[in-house]
């Protein structure tokens, strides 16, 4: 049933070309699966060297997406596409446990999915699917908040953002609890507990259960494959020893040529100069290269494992005779994570005295490792920074799908640039079970538009004229059709807006505000509407959790 996997899912069997006395199609299955923390370059369909062959395989029968963007950090990005709307609606205006004491609770920043937006497994439930998540949920600890009352027929989650991969559920850092719920109840996890794996055991079995009930399925794989820490089980630890010891500008420029290769960047796309916070390869010693291409190998071996995991659900589907009749969608759910994790909350004294930091441990069961903003930069592809920065390496991802055969009419591995927003999937996914928002006055309904007809490749675009906001920490960005405003505190930016002309200059290096006032001033007016809109609450300084420090 799995003929793509995508950053959208994709429309259903439709009545296209259905006459008045045939039977309604049979619904279309929808499987998305999001990995958490995946940078632009990492698969190979993307121009990445890691070993991808089930992601690429399922790119290559569909369609990919060069333009498919999300919010600069995970649970916005969940909150966007179960609600529909902007995450500052729906209740994730920030980070849950980073907002601090001027934000906390306020309509938006409730630090939870909220009641004042639709649930789409909930619609979707009520139009007779089977629905399901397996992975992070990281949208309310509390029960009241876990996905049962979201809509969710049957679950396993992680409930905060991160945690160790392993079943000492080790926590990432002094600020989250690290619990698991099953259906809505605290669950210990089982001796030789391994996310990836277990969340797509957890899969299988909701699949089968859809199955066997003769049910369509909704089923959402929130995989914490590759966020830190990066841990693997030990047969996997040396996937890829020695491949990276030259360092993260080399891996840069292969980077560059294999996504001009596979034709997810234009030609003209050049490595960006490192950011002003990043050291040069050259200037580290020969122990601290063995470490930092030791991280990079872990994070490798981490994307590999997950690709494994979709080949054994892309199999499931084969094997109960699904594949066909079932739209995959994959992306991740925001840029490649360059953040310092050691400077989030007390981790510069817990970490160590938490963990094994020894080189010798390190990917392994009570370890701890993060691969910083070098190797994340790198993963970025042409674009600018990664996670949790609003600039297009933090918001544009990775993402492709697969339609079912019947209803796919573009060629197979093609490649759209449409403008694609997470919040486009909500009603996509409607139109693909053929049903509808319920009327209630009391809820936001979804903002998005479908992007059925991109991928059944009746049309090329979606938005006519690409429009939306970011905001997260302080930071943020308006777009309208190729023009982007940005905003960034000192000392990584100058506490004012630039403005860029993303068709010219995609990796955002050339500031234009002075040169075109006229442009700047529209921007910043579509940015107040923006405001005002999604009740936004602006803060003037930088509030993102282990910013980079500028070294030059």
């Amino acid at each position: 049933m799995l003929r793509r996997i995508a950053a959208t899912l994709v429309l259903g069997p439709f009545l296209m070309g259905c006459g008045a006395e045939d039977p309604p199609p049979p619904s279309t299955n929808i499987l998305v699966l999001i990995a958490d923390d995946l940078g632009y370059t990492d698969i190979g369909a993307f121009g990445g060297e890691i070993r991808t062959p089930n992601l690429d395989t399922l790119a290559a029968s569909g369609l990919r997406f060069t333009s498919f963007y999300t919010a600069a950090t995970c649970s916005p990005t969940r909150a966007m596409l179960l609600s529909g709307v902007d995450h500052h609606r729906a209740g994730l205006g920030g980070m849950a446990s980073l907002m601090g004491d001027d934000l906390e609770g306020r309509i938006g920043y409730e630090g939870y999915l909220n009641e004042h937006v639709f649930h789409l497994p909930a619609v979707l439930r009520d139009a007779g699917y089977h629905t399901s998540i397996a992975g992070k949920w990281h949208l309310g600890q509390a029960a009241e908040q876990s996905p049962p009352h979201r809509g969710f027929d049957r679950s396993f989650v992680l409930l905060p953002g991160a945690a160790s991969h392993f079943e000492d559920a080790a926590p990432v850092d002094t600020l989250d609890e690290i619990r698991y719920r099953r259906d809505g109840e605290v669950v210990p996890l089982p001796e030789g507990f391994y996310s990836t794996r277990a969340y797509t055991d957890e899969l299988i079995a909701y699949i089968r259960e859809a199955n066997a009930a003769g049910k369509p399925f909704f089923a959402l794989g929130t995989y914490t494959a590759p966020h830190w820490p990066l841990q693997v089980p030990d047969e996997f630890l040396d996937l890829y020893a020695g491949a990276y010891d030259d360092g993260w500008e080399a891996l840069a420029e292969r980077r560059i040529a294999g996504a001009k290769r596979v034709g997810v960047i234009p030609e003209d796309s050049e490595v960006p100069p490192l950011p002003n916070f990043a050291r040069r390869w050259s200037d580290l010693s020969e122990e601290e290269r063995r470490v930092e291409a030791r991280k990079m190998e872990l994070y490798a071996a981490m994307v590999e494992r997950l690709d494994h995991q979709v080949g054994r659900l892309v199999a499931e589907l084969r094997e109960l005779g699904e594949f066909d009749n079932t739209l995959i969608l994959f992306f991740s759910d925001n840029g490649a994570a360059g953040e310092d994790v050691s400077r989030l909350a007390d981790n510069e004294t817990f970490l160590p005295q938490r963990f094994d930091l020894s080189y010798e441990n390190m990917g392994r069961l009570d370890s701890f490792v993060y691969y910083g903003p070098e190797w994340a930069d790198a993963a970025s592809g042409p674009y600018r920074y990664f996670k949790q920065f609003v600039h297009e390496g933090g918001i544009r991802v990775p993402g492709f799908a697969v339609l079912p055969p019947a209803l796919a009419s573009h060629l197979p591995g093609a490649v759209s640039g449409a403008f694609v927003h997470v919040t486009d999937l909500f009603p996509t996914f409607l139109e693909l079970a053929r049903a509808a928002v319920p009327a209630a006055e009391d809820k936001i309904a979804p903002v998005g538009k479908s992007i059925a007809g991109l991928l059944r490749g009746d049309t090329e675009t979606v938005h006519e004229e690409p429009t939306a906001g970011w905001e997260i920490f302080g930071r943020r960005a308006m777009r309208r059709g190729p023009w982007k405003i940005a905003w960034l505190a000192p000392p990584l930016g100058k506490g004012d807006w630039a403005l860029y002309n993303l068709d010219e200059d995609p990796g955002e290096l050339t500031d234009l505000a002075a040169e075109r006032p006229d442009v700047l001033a529209e921007l910043l007016a579509a940015w107040d509407g923006y405001v005002e809109e999604n009740g936004v609450i602006v803060v003037e300084e930088d509030r993102a959790f282990g910013p980079p420090v500028p070294l030059r």
